[in-house]
């Protein structure tokens, strides 16, 4: 074990390096039926299960590359996903273009993606399909469809444990990620009310403190009230009209500007954009004469 590691029964929760902050995740290993899921935590501590456990199968929450990086050490083993978020795993181009990086930011990611995260086409095995199953060992687990971070992004509940893994709605001070080309607020806000609404005593994420034994209230409306806090700022900064770019520059997400800029800007850009689109379609913003974004009087 390492430092962090909790073992529920069977389900082992395995700690990401910086405290599971990007460009690392928390894993799962789930003992007896030998499932890694999410192999982009401690490379050491992976390595060493793979090496001391019986494993059998890899499953991924969804398809972002803090979720993947070290599945070079379960490479020879069948890989398991939504089928909703299996392209990006046919070539590089099409992870960009789920991201929809573009320029010089693609550039930046391209290189990242295959020289930081070891990414490579990875034929998948089967795809995790939503309802209760018996895995092999006499462990149940219901797979859960929770869409909006990623088309096919999936939670594992072990009920007879009482352990629910909400994987990348990690309850995280930054709120939820939602920037994908396929990603949606709406879905998002759904997804949290599907996951809030359950019964457990533990909740696993993905990114930081990792362990909620379970969330207080005040853990789901504060992660949930940063897509709104997101939005009002926007709605004011669009009382006079701005371009994008403008409003990449209001650093409403991130702040002041950082560095890496192929980062930090992609990510401005892109979860702005989905706020954009989202108060279009209400009818509460739109595209004045001069092509720059205006919220409605």
């Amino acid at each position: 074990m390492i430092e962090g590691e909790r073992h529920f029964g069977p389900v082992w929760f395995i700690p990401g390096n910086r405290g599971g902050k990007y460009p690392y995740c928390h894993s799962l290993f789930l003992e007896g039926p030998g499932i890694i899921i999410d192999p982009a935590s401690n490379f050491e501590r992976l390595r060493e299960i793979r090496n001391t456990e019986e494993v059998k199968a890899v499953w991924l929450s969804h398809w972002h590359e803090d979720h993947f990086t070290y599945l070079e050490l379960f490479d020879d083993l069948p890989l398991f996903i939504a089928p909703e978020d299996q392209p990006p795993f046919t070539d590089v181009e099409v992870l960009l273009d789920w991201y929809g990086l573009e320029g010089d930011h693609r550039d930046y990611w391209r290189r990242a993606i295959v020289e930081t995260f070891h990414y490579r086409p990875r034929p998948v095995a089967g795809f995790l399909q939503a309802g209760p199953s018996l895995l092999p060992g006499g462990l149940g687990v219901e797979i859960i469809p929770t869409p909006g971070h990623t088309p096919g992004h999936l939670a594992f509940h072990f009920p007879e444990l009482g352990v629910v893994f909400m994987g990348d709605y990690d309850l995280t001070p930054f709120g939820p990620w939602y920037g994908d080309r396929h990603s949606s607020i709406s879905q998002t806000l759904e997804s949290l009310d599907k996951l809030a609404s359950m019964e457990a005593r533990v909740f696993l994420t993905g990114h930081e403190r990792g362990v909620f034994a379970p969330p207080e209230p005040e853990d789901w409306q504060r992660y949930r009230r940063v897509i709104f806090t997101r939005e009002e700022k926007l709605l004011e900064f669009l009382k006079t009209p701005h371009s994008l770019e403008d409003i990449v520059r209001a650093g409403i997400v991130y702040g002041k500007a950082r560095e890496p800029k192929a980062f930090f800007e992609f990510g401005e850009r892109a979860i702005m954009k989905k706020h954009l689109e989202a108060l279009q379609g209400r009818g509460e913003v739109f595209v004045n004469e001069d092509g720059l974004f205006e919220r409605r009087r």
